[in-house]
């Protein structure tokens, strides 16, 4: 059968060959950090996904082709957890798995896929070039905050094991080059900082979600908001980390975004655009993802048009918002005209005014104003129309402001006032997964994460 997923320490040697390098960060053609037998493996067992970790940079290479195999393989490079630089640590897919899959779809290949770095002797990166690895160094791979020392071979046996201290074991034994403390492992167990252990200090300062504090009562404290932070996602609708999500609703995972279609739609192709990452507005996202977003909304737009319709995005920020969603609902031309005189008329009746945040309907700059406006603080309404204007509602502390506002507006033009709530709109998992499966064939030529 196909390997659907490979996972590996090291980078395979030649991995850039035939790809395009112009944009990538100069680390990857660093020949540090490559293994020509893990070269040797993923060319025999050709995975449809191979994703490695030790070079601690992101790069995602385009698809390339598998001699002899009929499905591509996508290599997924990943950044070190917590680095300076805020490269990706994280990468989300959403794989079907290729036993269930049609043979059209095995065979796809998306229009930048290359030839297999593997069918000649790689270029960027020469396998006789890369360095090989002294076995006294495998334990390295333990101490994984200090890169500077690591990479120069320092360990003259005065830092902590990070085996050993966060698991109690240490494969090295008595030939680990770093030390096994028992007192160190009792403050790692009650969510001390590796870092303040091991270093006195942490880099990370008020950002970490571990305690820098030795003394137990100090610790709990510290800790405290980290283990909320994990109970939040732990049980949040739309963290692809939590149980509860319902993932057969996913129907494209990019690398900041995602997006499913909603749960109970108001209309078929109802779609959620939601951050990959636990925030609770888009517009609080960092300025990358940002980039992402409008390339979905660009290709959702062309999706809708082709079917004769136009998107009307809207989301809804209060204090009680956990993570955000952006929705998108499609709309027959014949109506987009009217769709910002229904929310106008809609506000009046709540006893508010709409304010216009881009008279020029540039959609993209709207947004850009709307983000550098939002003080983190204030609940908002806003909704962007089928032209590019956003019209904006500041809520006050006080005011009562519907949940279901956009979707209720939505329902009235559509003459569909009994879907205005989700709850009468569900539908069963069978169905859920016919229409996600019905999305995702007219979306993929659109989908900007294919």
């Amino acid at each position: 059968g196909i390997v659907d997923l490979f996972l590996t320490n090291e980078w395979p040697a030649g991995v850039v060959d035939g790809a395009d390098t112009s944009k990538v960060p100069p680390q990857v053609l660093d020949p540090q950090g490559y293994d020509p037998v893990v070269a040797e493996l993923v060319a025999e067992i050709k995975p449809r996904y191979h994703i490695a970790g030790t070079k601690g940079i992101f790069y995602a290479r385009e698809p390339y082709v598998n001699d002899s195999s009929p499905h591509v393989t996508r290599f997924i490079g990943l950044a070190n957890v917590g680095n300076k630089e805020k490269q990706k640590f994280i990468h989300a897919i959403s794989p079907t798995p290729a036993s269930t899959m049609s043979s059209a779809d095995i065979h796809a290949r998306p229009p930048n896929a290359t030839l297999s770095p593997y069918a000649a002797p790689a270029k960027s990166v020469h396998v006789e070039d890369t360095p090989k690895r002294p076995a006294e160094s495998t334990d390295l791979q333990y101490w994984r905050y200090d890169v500077k020392r690591q990479r120069q071979g320092q360990t003259d046996g005065s830092l902590l094991c990070f085996k050993y201290t966060s698991s109690g074991s240490c494969p090295r034994g008595s030939k680990c080059n770093f030390r096994h403390d028992e007192e160190a492992r009792e403050h790692c167990q009650r969510n001390v900082c590796f870092d303040f252990l091991n270093k006195g200090k942490c880099e990370r300062g008020p950002e970490c979600r571990f305690a820098h504090s030795l003394t137990e009562e100090a610790a709990a404290r510290d800790a405290k908001p980290r283990s909320e932070r994990r109970r939040v996602e732990s049980s949040c609708w739309f963290c692809l980390s939590s149980p509860d999500v319902e993932s057969h609703l996913v129907i494209s995972i990019g690398d900041g975004y995602y997006c499913a279609l909603a749960k109970g739609p108001l209309v078929p192709d109802h779609v959620l655009v939601i951050p990959v990452e636990h925030f609770p507005t888009t517009i609080a996202m960092p300025v990358e993802p940002e980039a992402e977003l409008r390339r979905y909304k660009d290709s959702l737009g062309k999706y809708f048009e082709k079917r004769g319709k136009a998107a009307v995005y809207f989301e809804w920020v209060s204090q009680q918002s956990r993570h955000a969603n952006l929705q998108a609902v499609p709309v027959p031309l014949s109506k987009a005209t009217n769709v910002k005189k229904i929310f106008h008329l809609a506000a009046q009746r709540l006893g508010f005014e709409f304010s216009v945040v881009n008279p020029d309907g540039d959609a993209n700059q709207g947004r850009e104003l709307l983000r550098s406006q939002y003080d983190g603080k204030s609940g908002l309404f806003y909704v962007e129309l089928p032209d590019g204007t956003l019209l904006l509602h500041i809520i006050d502390s006080g005011e009562k402001f519907p949940a279901q506002f956009g979707r209720e507006v939505l329902a009235g033009l559509l003459s569909m006032a009994d879907r205005a709530d989700w709850r009468n709109c569900k539908l069963s998992k069978e169905e859920e997964v016919k229409m996600v499966d019905d999305f995702k064939q007219g979306f993929r030529e659109f989908d900007p994460a294919e």
